[in-house]
């Protein structure tokens, strides 16, 4: 196992594999870098350089209960990126890892961030308030909050039904993607998915967006049930300088493991540009 132990102590458990242009892909909440499965083996043939990591508090790195908030999140990005003296680097960022991987390539990326993407992702916010009023409620988030307490064993089963759109009618449901959902949540700790909560829902992240001037693609499935696209990609494709979007009809927020060969597709048009 690879592992880094940051400057608070925590260790972070990370694969570095292929030779190449260098990828590093940021998963989302409650995940691990084995989201990524689909996209590390694919680009790996493509002769590409491949960076995953598990977030602190998730996957196999430590289960630390401090600290979890989007800008500690990108500050452990940075981190692993000196460390492993990362440059030109594509950020590829799912979920809270879109939230994660634009605020690093604003505040910590120091010129070694060459483009990224944010796929799925939660930017700008995604909480409802008076600035956001077509945002989520609050009480949806309370509900995961206290499902992630009180019932997280079936929560994080159940989960993963409009997490792959496997609600939809015709669905083809897979068990054993529902199951891998689950194992890598439960991999990780409950006090880190808790506080995370507060970070993927309630952090703004507009004025990072406005920042940012490198090439940054935004996709998103136009059937998301976990961060719907309307209060998302379309809001922060008009805050970037120089962004681009795609959307895609009846795709779900689990799209790169469902949709994987389109999604992988477009990846490395954007990549090769």
């Amino acid at each position: 196992m690879s592992t880094l132990t940051l400057k608070d102590g925590t260790e972070i458990f990370y694969k570095d594999q292929g030779e190449g242009p260098v990828l590093m892909f940021h998963h989302g909440w409650p995940l691990s870098s084995d989201d990524w499965d689909a996209q590390v083996i694919f680009f790996l043939k493509k002769g590409y350089r491949v960076i995953a990591h598990d977030r602190r508090g998730h996957g196999r790195s430590s289960q630390n209960i401090y600290n979890h908030t989007i800008e500690q999140y990108a500050s452990d990005a940075a981190e692993l990126v000196e460390f492993l003296d990362l440059k030109d680097v594509v950020h590829i960022g799912h979920s809270t890892g879109g939230g994660e991987v634009i605020r690093y390539v604003n505040k910590y990326a120091n010129g070694r961030a060459k483009k990224a993407v944010l796929i799925s992702a939660i930017p700008p916010v995604m909480v409802q308030s008076e600035s956001n009023p077509d945002g989520v409620p609050m009480s949806v988030f309370d509900d995961i909050r206290n499902q992630t307490m009180n019932n997280r064993n079936q929560f994080y089963y159940d989960l993963t039904f409009p997490f792959y759109g496997y609600n939809r009618e015709g669905a083809d449901v897979k068990d054993g993607v529902q199951r891998n959902w689950w194992r890598q949540g439960l991999m990780g700790g409950i006090v880190a998915h808790y506080d995370g909560i507060k970070a993927f829902s309630e952090t703004d992240l507009s004025e990072d967006l406005k920042a940012v001037d490198i090439p940054v693609l935004v996709m998103h499935g136009e059937d998301d049930q976990i961060v719907p696209i309307a209060n998302a990609a379309l809001k922060s494709i008009k805050l970037l300088k120089n962004g681009k979007l795609i959307t895609y009809p009846g795709f779900p927020h689990g799209m790169p493991t469902t949709e994987h060969e389109t999604i992988n597709k477009d990846l490395l048009a954007f990549i090769e540009e």
